[in-house]
């Protein structure tokens, strides 16, 4: 049974993940749609180069904008997951010792192996 701490740091990877995804994923498209355009633009001359090295350089614009915006959601996600496991710690210390022992005696079994 997870408490609502748990839950809320779940939840806010969750919306962290699918965000940083579909974003990076738009980023990607935007980007390389503004590197046909330009490519394009490339081998025309003219008034029609001019408007396809515009629409190219607005694409990367708004790709920045993508970018820098996801970041920022990322950072105040984090930010809060931070503050749910500092919440979660300081509320259940026993369990989290018990955790951080577990994984440490875990890891030393696997690297004492090799």
């Amino acid at each position: 049974m997870l408490d609502n701490n748990t839950r809320s740091a779940n939840a806010a990877a969750n919306t962290v993940n699918g965000a940083m995804n579909n974003a990076s994923a738009d980023v990607k498209t935007l980007v390389k749609d503004a590197q046909t355009l330009l490519t394009a633009a490339a081998a025309l001359t003219g008034e029609k180069a001019e408007e396809l090295r515009g629409r190219g350089m607005e694409m990367l614009d708004v790709a920045m904008g993508k970018a820098s915006q996801v970041q920022g959601q990322a950072m105040v996600k984090g930010k809060e997951l931070a503050q749910s496991a500092d919440v979660y710690v300081k509320d259940n210390p026993w369990r989290t010792i018990a955790a951080a022992a577990s994984v440490g005696l875990l890891l030393g079994v696997i690297l004492g192996r090799k």
